[in-house]
């Protein structure tokens, strides 16, 4: 077999070792258009885990590397002077140009031929190559040559950076943050020989422009930034090395090969440097390639699907866990508000890879800190878990911060709730959950989804949900709130266990801000008319007060997922050329003036919230901007929270599903608008509750599919946290006697499990 590898970097000389050594008798030549000893940048980071692969791929590499690294147990967040340290992160940094020279050393070993100074353009030189292995870096011209064949895209990110190196020494990897009258600057930074750091220097493109930096005024740069980061510097110099301000691209490709070509390292995809190093990435990528194409010896093809298979989904992971950081740190400005320990551990937690019980189980110390600082803010005991605090909306207290979503039961008879619904919500009150909000109920008999569907407009429906929330207050610390809404032109369809989003036979009149169906299956909605909308806006009215004559402690508004007035906020939904059209400020009139003549008929003593949708996942939809203004709206009209959802805008979406989803859109109007927020979305124990709620991305976090077959998940939760509670009924307390004990025996097991788990360290012990 011959293979050629163009580019040697990291990635393509690993590959290149390894395959030598398990095919002793194939070709390998590597060609890079520097010289050996040019090196671009200055350090790299791996962590024990990616160590732990180095040894039991080429124990030599490993042990080159680890002869030339310098280790680090602790990550220090620092700002404005503020510090704090977390041990048990254990990571190496090692110089770039070190680690190419020994990597080079080992492919000279093993007889991979090496060719330096040699810029590859024309890839017919090769015809009678079995492998051309495309390693030529992010901006590849390889990549680039058949960028429709790889399906590519490259995005350049928000931030800029600059990479710098210096002479201060430090003893763990270090994010030092500073607030300057330009804005928040980090810098990353790691020393990775003796002597000599990493400092990568990072902020928004606003800040940038306002400090006047130029792109390629390297002494500008180091001039600027060492007087910014002077305390944190120590009189110790930058250093540059082509070091030129940049956006980060984030390139993604469909395909990662083409005949005879394989795409490795930043040619096929990056991850934002905040997670990691690409390097690791690459070499990481570079195993699972060698492994591919040794187990396929007489089939590339075959080779390169095994390689995609066995990587691609983790790359996907790494790259979408590395948009998540990217997007924290793209606004620092809205995190450096918070308390330091909170902003601290927001850091630690950006990916949501990390939380609170990740970090207890490396350092015990630090999330009780973060729990002291949250729980001495709101004047709870120190040790309270976060989820079980209280929280104060108007003259409601509830009891914790787990709240029940509205999830639709589609099991009423003309719109009125019946023992199916009475043993719902009043097994979850009993549970422990802190705030029930009641399915989406419709405001009239054509504002339902299905003809399932809740109602609050007549006076059968009162007595029914009165029935039930009797039941709870009379029984239970629970609150319970209702959601009033208008289902749109989402109406009128079967229950979804009959049909998904299919009309019922005798549909009634859809309305909606523009006559746009939702799918091809249903009806063109009538775009309504000003005297449409002061009927709906009398049936919001009425429906507010019957829900206030039903004894619920709340009301949320109905304003997400696309449901009439959804409709009106999103650009994708309507557009009128009207008054209600147009600018969000237009879009906006209908929703509001909703909710403003709601609000003047509910008790002023009660609470109000408002779910919005703060992405439609589609093209041209509702921007972040318009987020913040449709919050600060429904803040100055009354509003006491905003829930926010994502999505269900339109039927074409995409959305991003991942664990906690959608906290970042929470965490944008909590801490952009400063109104209190509800999360929620594939939020599915109590330990990413606590965390979502001490980095300050919302103030409840709202719990669907998890309650739907776990009515006791409060319940569970609190006995795993060992958190007894006041409100535990009599007649069940002695259920507490077999509950703690098996959920501390089940979080002792969990926790040794996570711990055996642990990678093991590879610091050098020296005497």
């Amino acid at each position: 077999m011959k293979i050629t590898v163009i580019g040697g970097g990291p990635g393509g000389l690993y590959f290149s070792i390894l395959t030598k050594k398990a095919l002793p008798d194939c070709q390998i030549d590597v060609y890079e258009r520097n010289k050996a000893d040019d090196s671009f940048g200055f350090g790299v980071v791996f962590s024990d885990e990616t160590l732990g692969e180095f040894l039991t791929r080429d124990t030599k590499s490993y042990e080159l590397i680890r002869s030339k690294f310098a280790y680090w147990d602790d990550i220090v967040v620092a700002r404005n002077g503020e510090k704090v340290s977390i041990s048990g992160n254990g990571f190496c940094g090692c110089s770039r140009k070190t680690l190419l020279q020994l990597l080079q050393q080992r492919c000279t070993e093993e007889g991979v031929n090496l060719h330096f100074e040699t810029d590859v353009t024309d890839l017919s030189q090769f015809k009678d190559s079995d492998i051309i292995v495309a390693a030529d870096g992010i901006g590849s011209a390889i990549r680039t040559q058949f960028a429709e064949d790889f399906g590519t895209s490259v995005k350049l990110q928000k931030n800029r950076f600059v990479w710098l190196g210096s002479t201060k020494p430090l003893d763990a990897f270090t994010y030092f943050f500073r607030t300057t009258e330009f804005g928040t600057f980090v810098a990353h930074t790691y020393q990775y020989e003796a002597g000599m750091s990493t400092w990568i220097f990072e902020c928004s493109n606003e800040t940038w422009e306002k400090a006047g930096f130029e792109v390629t005024n390297e002494q500008d740069t180091i001039d600027k930034i060492a007087n910014i980061f002077k305390e944190e510097l120590d009189g110790h110099p930058l250093i540059t090395n082509k070091s030129h301000w940049r956006q980060f691209p984030h390139v993604a490709n469909e395909k990662w090969h083409k005949d005879n070509i394989v795409l490795l390292g930043d040619a096929k995809a990056t991850a934002h440097f905040s997670i990691g190093s690409g390097t690791k990435l690459a070499m990481e990528c570079a195993i699972a390639l060698s492994d591919a194409v040794v187990a396929n010896q007489n089939n590339v093809s075959a080779a390169f699907e095994h390689y995609e298979k066995a990587r691609k989904n983790r790359v996907e992971m790494i790259q979408h866990a590395a948009n998540v950081s990217l997007d924290w740190f793209e606004h620092m400005d809205r995190h450096i508000q918070h308390d330091f320990q909170q902003f601290a551990f927001g850091v630690m937690t950006r990916s949501k890879k990390v939380t609170f019980e990740n970090l207890a189980i490396r350092d015990a110390s630090y999330p009780e800190k973060v729990l002291s600082e949250f729980n001495a803010k709101i004047g709870t005991e120190t040790n309270t878990p976060a989820a079980f605090t209280p929280f104060k909306l108007r003259e409601m207290t509830l009891q914790n911060r787990i709240v029940m979503s509205p999830m639709g039961q589609y099991s009423a008879e003309n719109g009125v709730p019946n023992d199916w619904h009475f043993q719902h919500y009043t097994s979850r009150a009993i549970g422990g959950v802190g705030l029930i909000i009641a399915e989406m109920t419709a405001v009239s008999k054509t504002g339902r989804i299905t003809p399932g569907c809740t109602g609050l407009y007549s006076q059968e429906q009162i007595v029914n949900w009165k029935r039930i929330t009797d039941f709870i207050h009379q029984n239970t610390q629970t609150k319970i709130g209702i959601q009033l809404g208008h289902s749109g032109r989402k109406g009128a369809i079967k229950k979804p266990w009959e049909g998904a989003s299919e009309p019922i036979s005798n549909a009634w009149e859809l309305l909606s801000a523009s006559p746009i169906p939702f799918n091809e299956k249903l009806t063109i909605p009538k775009e309504m008319t000003l005297a449409d909308m002061n009927q709906v806006i009398s049936e919001f009215v009425q429906a507010t007060k019957n829900a206030d004559a039903s004894g619920f402690d709340m009301i949320e508004l109905q304003a997400h997922h696309g449901f009439l007035l959804a409709s009106f906020l999103s650009p994708l939904t309507n557009i009128r050329t009207d008054e209600f059209g147009g600018s969000i400020e237009n879009r906006l009139k209908f929703p509001l003036r909703v909710f403003t003549e709601m609000r003047k008929v509910f008790p002023q003593n009660k609470p109000m919230s408002v779910r919005i949708s703060a992405c439609d996942w589609a093209e041209n939809g509702i921007s972040e901007d318009d987020v913040i203004t449709i919050s600060e709206a429904f803040k100055n009209s009354g509003a006491d929270i905003i829930s926010v959802s994502t999505g269900n805008t339109v039927a074409h979406q995409k959305p991003q599903i991942g664990r906690m989803w959608q906290t970042p859109f929470s965490d944008m109007v909590r801490n952009t608008v400063h109104i209190p927020t509800i999360t929620a979305g594939y939020i599915q124990d109590i330990d990413q509750i606590n965390t979502i709620l001490l980095n300050g991305r919302a103030d409840l976090v709202s719990l669907g599919r998890p309650l739907l077959l776990d009515p006791y998940f409060v319940r569970n939760a609190q006995a795993y946290e060992n958190f007894r509670p006041m409100d535990i009924p009599q007649q069940y307390m002695a259920g507490t006697t077999h509950l703690y004990p098996l959920k501390a025996s089940e979080r002792k097991m969990v926790e040794g499990m996570k711990k055996a788990l642990k990678p093991e360290s590879h610091k050098i012990i020296t005497n």
